[in-house]
Formats: C-alpha cells, structure tokens, sequence
C-alpha cells in the first residue's frame, strides 16, 4: 500500500458544522428572520433540499450554477417566501463564507501526520466545487499534505463515475492495488473506488450504515492506520 485517496468534505472537512456556522452568519448579516420564522427551522429545511439537489448534481441532472441558488429559493419556498434576489445574494455568500470555516473532523491532522511520518502518498478526491475545495484546503492547513488534489468537475463527471478513479490513479503515477480510498460516502466513495480496484475504508462518524454494509469501516479516523495492515492481506 502506498497511495492513500481521501473525500474531502464529511470525511476531513467537518461540512456540516462549517455549513451551519456560513448559514448563521448569513442569516444575521441578510437580516433572514425578517422572512422567516427561526434560524433552527430554516437550517433543518435547507439541509433536506441541499440534499436532495446534491443527489441531483451527482447524477448529472442539476447544473452547479442551479444547485447554488436553488438550494436557498427552494428553501426559501417552504416558508411560502419568494425572493430570487436574495437567495442569488444568499448563494453568492455562502461561497464567499463557508470555505473560510476550518473545522475538521477529530484526529484528522494527526492521522495525516501519522501517514506522511509512514512514508505513504496522499491525495484527494471530491466532488466538491473545484475554486472553493482549494479555499477549505488551504484555511485549514491541509493542502501540504496531498500530492494529487482531483475536483471530480476536472474530469466531466462525479464519484463514483470510474474515469474520476482512474484520473486520480493517473496523476497520482498509481496503480489501483497499492491504493486505498477512505470517504464517507457508501456509492460514491467506497463503491467508486472497488470498481476501480481501489479498497476503501468506509468513515461512519454518525453510525448511518447498517452493521455489515462494508467490510472495512470506522467512527474514528484515528482507526485508518491499524486497519491498512489487514486491508494489505486481503490484496
């Protein structure tokens, strides 16, 4: 094993906190309790069609200039509040806010550390906006880990499409055997990277999996490097 792959967002990149604390600055700064009933209701609604419109970019039936303004229209409409300038503003600067948030998931640097220490390659790949997964790498003092950083966008398709496994395979000089994925998403990430050859490590901070649904899984990435020696017996 010597290339270790790496999801960015829900996998190193705490996504949701950042994404709520963005969304309470926002909320004061555009004055949104003008127009709506709470902070707490807008957030549990947004996370419902900010889901269900990734779903949609994923599998290339949403454009990422829709998905950034209807995520805060659709929002707005389960309110019955209509106002397209201010969710083009709302969408505006969400992405001039959320990558500046820095919070990652715990043991995240010390796991980086530990694998550099240990001589194996690292890389990314998301299917995160290429000019903000830059943004979040660099604020949070991660991009000098990674040799290959791949935006899925890069390629013309999303994880778990396999020309993003085997462009990233390809930068990185790799081959699909001496690599390993570790992500939080089940198809894209995990199922993505098996159909590629890559073996993949399922990050369940949140136990959303059933028991089972993956061979190799953790809550914690601290588990990552004791888990690489069983993974090599397996190839």
């Amino acid at each position: 094993m010597k290339h270790i792959f790496f999801d960015l967002d829900h996998t190193l990149w705490d996504f949701e906190k950042n994404s709520e604390t963005a969304l309470i600055i926002l909320y004061e700064e555009l004055k949104l309790s003008s127009h709506l009933p709470s902070f707490r209701r807008f957030h549990t609604q947004y996370k419902k069609v900010n889901a269900q419109l990734w779903h949609l970019y994923g599998t290339g039936k949403l454009t990422k200039e829709a998905l950034r303004t209807q995520r805060f229209s659709q929002t707005f409409e389960k309110f019955d509040f209509t106002d397209n300038h201010l969710a083009e503003r709302m969408a505006e600067r969400y992405l001039e806010v959320s990558p500046y948030q820095t919070n990652l998931f715990p043991n995240a640097i010390s796991l980086l550390e530990e694998l550099k220490q240990k001589g194996y390659q690292l890389h990314i790949i998301t299917n995160g906006f290429k000019e903000v997964q830059h943004i979040k790498l660099s604020e949070s003092k991660l991009t000098d880990f990674f040799d290959v950083i791949l935006c899925s966008e890069e390629v013309g398709k999303n994880k778990p499409a396999k020309e993003v496994f085997q462009e990233a395979l390809s930068r990185a000089s790799a081959k699909s055997g001496e690599s390993l994925m570790v992500g939080d998403n089940y198809l894209a990430d995990i199922i993505g990277a098996e159909r590629s050859g890559i073996k993949g490590i399922l990050f369940d901070p949140h136990s959303n999996h059933n028991e089972g649904t993956h061979e190799w899984i953790i809550k914690d990435l601290s588990e990552v490097t004791g888990m690489i020696p069983w993974i090599k017996k397996t190839n």
